[in-house]
């Protein structure tokens, strides 16, 4: 009977709720702040699945070298990620770059595929399976939990802006800042479904060191309090070294963060602690990775970095100082000091340089000079009115929070306006940087907003004081006022998340993210109802026809450099060159190649061992008139920038390969076609034979040197916005 009551239900219930196992409390605002951020998650979680309509496949180019390393380290172990690619060369990647191959460790960053393949272990350890891929071209677990790995990234990174938006301006901040980010399509762009790429990580690392670095130097904390946060600070920087190649520019915003708060007289022992440290950590793990090097040590940025070290040591040797005039000597001593250093640096040449595209970057007429830096679409510069179709109405937002945070000077304000007004500078300069600019502004807005409407909240919680007829009338008027202020707010924030565009049925934010990846739509800027298979269908017969062993010996394939880690990854077909763009002479070579007749392209060919040449074109088909009109989403836009990279080689650019006849009214040069160069030139006429082929017209041109092997175009013409897109792989005969 005694076993039977203490047994009882009841009185196990109280026995832990003594011990305090059930007994725990949760305040109401915690709950509400807590529903609100899980709601966010999940909708930046499924925002991002949205592509999953069109195909299980990974987006753009980039994303296909990143899953090949993360294979590669799943299959090999993660010491082997920069050996064992080749019997030849154990370090190199022979099916890239052929005849000499990719050397993987001094050109790879390795932090994403790392973290992937890590991921992936842990999934496959919890018994999680990844065969979600319908297609037979892409069946590998691997690629699928590639394909998913950007997804969760992203939200993981609005979770991480939630922490930093509240350390800056409270919990609302954070909400609402997490909020925007959730739905900023520049940001969904890079972290949808499928954009395997090193931002998917970078931004989720820039996010957790400025979180970690503000608190590092935070002011009455414990030495163990400041020391812990700057080590994660600098594993977070050292992370995104290791993964990103724009790591340079959180290490620039510390450099400048730091700079200038000695400046405004606002150093501190925790800035030398919180400094040293990070950079101690970060530059330890940065040198370990083979790209990067010892030699990183004397780039500028890391020269800046060794600079503002010591002047913060000056600072706190000068503090020890009492005399003024001993000051004042110490002071200028010191700046001489670092100028001589700066100058024999330079003078000696252990100074050095910042790659091209970052120099570009900071100066944006220094790109003019590099055709193929400029033949990257997303290298040109955004026009101003791109920054309203990304954030939409936060645009006008950003200014107001950069006040609020300039009004209120604390270590944290001072942080985002530098964060801010950089990155809107550097998106300016560059296009593919509007993802840097994208944090920093949904911070303002959502610092903005919550300023804004803080007043007005406030007046409609306060109960209303009536002791005379003149203060009730003014306690009605503010609240009227307040709710009309309020109303209007959130209007406006309905133009960017509710109300649909006058070109689609879905608002702004969701008609960015419910797109097709890259290679589902065809490699061409359409949203079509159905996957668009040519490049899919050409993958899948490269793959599983081109041959491997004679008559025509190991295959290699020739295409322009934007195909090239599909055809690797997917078509597991040797390239000569790919989207790494690292070596400008066989570039130069492959594009001198198209734009040249088909003896002298074959000679080329012929030194490189190329069996195969790939084109891609779009056309429009007049029935009435019988002719081809060309679309531009293809080689037929493309082969200008062949022609201007091999300009060193011909002496020829763009226009002397069309009939270019001045008009006359105005004496402007009017493009009126191809003259006979180009119409002798290989690319027009591996596309115009494809084109007339797959249309069943006879054909204008002769192919002497090169036979169809496979046109993606077969039976009944597919049309997507009435253009034709069309892949066609072609044997080369010598």
């Amino acid at each position: 009977m005694k076993i039977r009551n203490l047994l009882s239900r009841a009185r196990v219930v109280e026995i832990l709720k003594r011990v305090g196992i059930l007994h725990f409390s949760v305040s109401h605002s915690t709950l509400v702040y807590a529903s609100l951020l899980s709601l966010i998650l999940f909708l930046a979680f499924l925002v991002r699945l949205l592509p999953l309509r069109w195909g299980y496949f990974l987006s753009e180019f980039d994303p296909h070298w990143h899953y090949r390393l993360t294979k590669h380290i799943v299959d090999n172990g993660f010491l082997s990620w920069a050996s064992d690619w080749s019997a030849i060369a154990p370090s190199n990647d022979m099916m890239s770059w052929y005849p000499w191959g990719r050397d993987v460790a001094a050109s790879s960053f390795p932090g994403l595929a790392f973290t992937a393949a890590a991921l992936y272990q842990i999934a496959n350890a919890l018994g999680l399976s990844f065969s979600l891929s319908t297609s037979s071209l892409v069946n590998d677990p691997v690629y699928n939990f590639c394909v998913i790995f950007p997804v969760i990234m992203g939200t993981l990174t609005c979770l991480a802006m939630y922490f930093l938006g509240k350390d800056i301006g409270g919990k609302q901040v954070g909400i609402f800042s997490a909020f925007f980010l959730a739905l900023s399509p520049s940001f969904i762009g890079r972290t949808t479904l499928g954009f395997f790429d090193d931002e998917s990580v970078g931004i989720l690392g820039i996010l957790l060191f400025m979180f970690f670095f503000l608190r590092s130097i935070e002011p009455e904390k414990s030495f163990r309090y400041n020391f812990s946060y700057a080590v994660a600070a600098g594993l977070s920087l050292g992370y995104i070294s290791a993964s990103w190649g724009a790591s340079r520019y959180p290490i620039g915003i510390a450099v400048v963060f730091a700079f200038v708060l000695v400046l405004l007289r606002r150093y501190s022992s925790r800035l030398l602690l919180a400094y040293s440290t990070t950079f101690g950590v970060a530059l330890f793990l940065s040198v370990s990775v083979p790209k990067i090097g010892l030699v990183y040590l004397t780039e500028t940025t890391i020269l800046a970095v060794s600079a503002v070290f010591l002047l913060l040591c000056f600072c706190e040797i000068s503090r020890s100082i009492r005399m003024l005039r001993m000051k004042v000597l110490f002071v200028l001593g010191s700046l001489v000091f670092l100028i001589a250093v700066f100058l024999a640096l330079s003078h000696f040449g252990y100074m050095q340089p910042l790659g091209t595209k970052f120099v570009s970057v900071l100066n944006p007429f220094e790109r003019l000079g590099h055709p193929l830096v400029q033949s990257v679409q997303e290298h040109r510069p955004a026009a101003w009115g791109s920054f309203y179709y990304d954030f939409g109405i936060g645009t006008f937002f950003m200014p107001i929070g950069l006040y609020f945070a300039l009004r209120n000077p604390t270590n944290r304000n001072i942080l985002l306006a530098i964060f801010s007004l950089t990155s809107i500078y550097f998106a300016g300069s560059m296009v593919r940087l509007v993802l840097l600019m994208a944090p920093a502004l949904c911070l303002l807005w959502a610092l903005a907003l919550v300023r804004l409407i803080k007043p007005f909240t406030t007046i409609l919680k306060e109960a209303p004081i009536v002791p005379r007829r003149r203060m009730r009338i003014e306690a009605y008027v503010g609240k009227e006022f307040s709710g009309i202020f309020l109303i209007l707010i959130f209007l406006l924030l309905a133009l960017t998340f509710v109300l649909p565009t006058q070109l689609s049925p879905y608002p702004r934010v969701f008609d960015h993210a419910y797109s097709p990846v890259t290679i589902a739509a065809g490699s061409m800027p359409v949203k079509p109802n159905e996957p668009v298979t040519d490049w899919i269908d050409t993958l899948k017969w490269m793959r599983d026809e081109l041959p491997l062993s004679p008559p025509y010996g190991s295959t290699v394939v020739a295409s322009w450099w934007d195909y090239g880690y599909w055809i690797t990854a997917l078509g597991n077909r040797t390239t000569l060159v790919d989207n790494g763009t690292f070596n400008s002479t066989q570039i130069e070579q492959v594009a001198l190649m198209f734009m040249s007749n088909e003896s002298e392209a074959v000679e080329i060919l012929g030194r490189y061992d190329a069996t195969h040449v790939v084109v891609f074109t779009t056309f429009y088909f007049d029935d009435e008139q019988g002719s081809i009109q060309e679309v531009g989403w293809g080689d037929e836009g493309k082969w200008r920038w062949m022609a201007r990279i091999s300009e060193p080689l011909t002496g020829l650019n763009d226009t002397g390969y069309r009939n270019m006849v001045p008009n006359q009214d105005t004496g402007a040069l009017e493009d009126q076609g191809w003259n006979e160069l180009g119409l002798n030139s290989v690319i027009y006429k591996l596309m115009r034979f494809g084109q007339e082929a797959t249309l069943n017209l006879a054909s204008s041109v002769t192919l002497t040197h090169f036979e169809r092997a496979y046109f993606s175009q077969v039976g009944s013409l597919r049309t997507y916005g009435g253009a034709i897109p069309l892949v066609c792989v072609y044997r080369i005969k010598y």
